[in-house]
């Protein structure tokens, strides 16, 4: 029976993607920093899906933690899935230094400081999957998000390295974009719906995607080209516009 860990379980994504990986009658591991959340989320999962099913505290932010608490799990996980999040507006971000960095430090320096964990362990073992959510908005920065783009850009990256790294030592790292979500960190925002995808169809694509050893998932498919179009306008062009 396969282990999955996902970390930030309390999102919507977080939440979809717990509930895909039931079909396979996995081993459930939910971690994020309010547990309280995470207890009706439990009991779903064992009562309505039949499968056994845990939760753990876990800080994203808390980098001196982050050991203790991948050591204390009960089971290694075979999956680690790194949902957790946290997008403000851009213009308050900007001008307060404490959601600065907390922009950068949940959506790419605490990932980057679990991951390390996990991937060494997978690597000693030789064998597990890591996947992480990136975004889109990581593609190119832009006049309305670039706190939250580079901070996704930086772990986009950082899983491209980690995938060629992990190629090596027989572990599979898979990097998801979803583009557009209805979620409650996007509920303030106008999406276009022909654009946007439900957490559900996210945590369907997701599953589908480490079965296949995805390495790169754009979860709606015409989001690689929209972003391949957005790179292409140049510079002084792209700056005019106020994306």
């Amino acid at each position: 029976m396969p282990t999955v860990l996902v970390l930030g379980a309390t999102s919507d994504i977080g939440i979809a993607i717990a509930t895909a990986f039931t079909k396979d009658r996995c081993y459930i591991l939910l971690a994020a920093r309010d547990t309280e959340q995470l207890q009706p989320l439990q009991s779903d999962m064992i009562i309505r899906h039949g499968v056994k099913c845990d939760i753990f505290r876990f800080d994203a932010t808390d980098f001196a933690s982050h050991k203790a608490f991948y050591d204390s799990l009960p089971v290694k996980p075979d999956v680690t899935i790194c949902v957790f999040g946290y997008m403000n507006d851009n213009e308050v971000v900007i001008r307060d230094e404490a959601e600065t960095l907390r922009t950068i430090n949940t959506n790419y320096t605490g990932a980057v400081s679990i991951l390390n964990i996990v991937a060494a362990d997978y690597a000693a073992k030789k064998q597990g999957i890591i996947v992480g959510i990136s975004s889109v908005a990581g593609e190119r920065g832009r006049y309305s998000n670039y706190i939250y783009g580079s901070a996704k850009a930086g772990f986009t990256a950082y899983l491209s390295g980690l995938r060629n790294r992990m190629f090596h030592e027989k572990v599979h790292v898979m990097t998801v974009l979803p583009g557009f979500v209805y979620t409650r960190m996007t509920e303030h925002l106008a999406l276009p719906k022909l654009l946007t995808a439900t957490p559900e169809y996210v945590g369907r694509a997701v599953y589908k995607g480490v079965i296949k050893r995805k390495n790169t998932l754009y979860v709606k498919w015409f989001w690689k080209w929209i972003m391949l179009i957005i790179k292409m306008v140049p510079e002084p062009v792209f700056k005019r516009k106020k994306l």
